[in-house]
């Protein structure tokens, strides 16, 4: 489940299909396993299923445009490529899926 306001849902989905069309995403951390509060940051891990281990030319504009929207949350980017395998297998243990190929999840795990 991700813990996340359904407006907040809204514009962190916007954000994503206009900055990472094609990519995965995946949420993870606090907001995810159920141990978030108000102050919590929405944790994101970027990954491009074609090229996994390339770095994710978006991120920069991605960051940017969070950083610009008015969330009243921090949300923390992640490049796949970009961590550790031991860091990937932590995130594969729980993770909810926001795109998925290309694809916005329209998921119950999603409130």
């Amino acid at each position: 489940m991700l813990d996340l306001r359904p407006e907040w849902l809204v514009t962190v989905r916007r954000l994503l299909a206009e900055h990472v069309p094609d990519a995965e995403v995946l949420a993870f951390g606090s907001r995810v396993n159920g141990t978030s509060h108000d102050g919590s940051d929405l944790d994101l891990v970027i990954r491009d299923p074609e090229t996994p281990d390339r770095a994710n030319a978006h991120l920069p504009r991605l960051r940017e445009a969070f950083a610009d929207s008015r969330l009243p949350i921090l949300v923390d980017l992640l490049d796949w490529a970009q961590i550790p395998e031991a860091f990937r297998e932590e995130i594969r243990k729980g993770r909810v899926e926001l795109v998925q190929l290309g694809k916005i999840i329209n998921s119950p795990d999603l409130h």
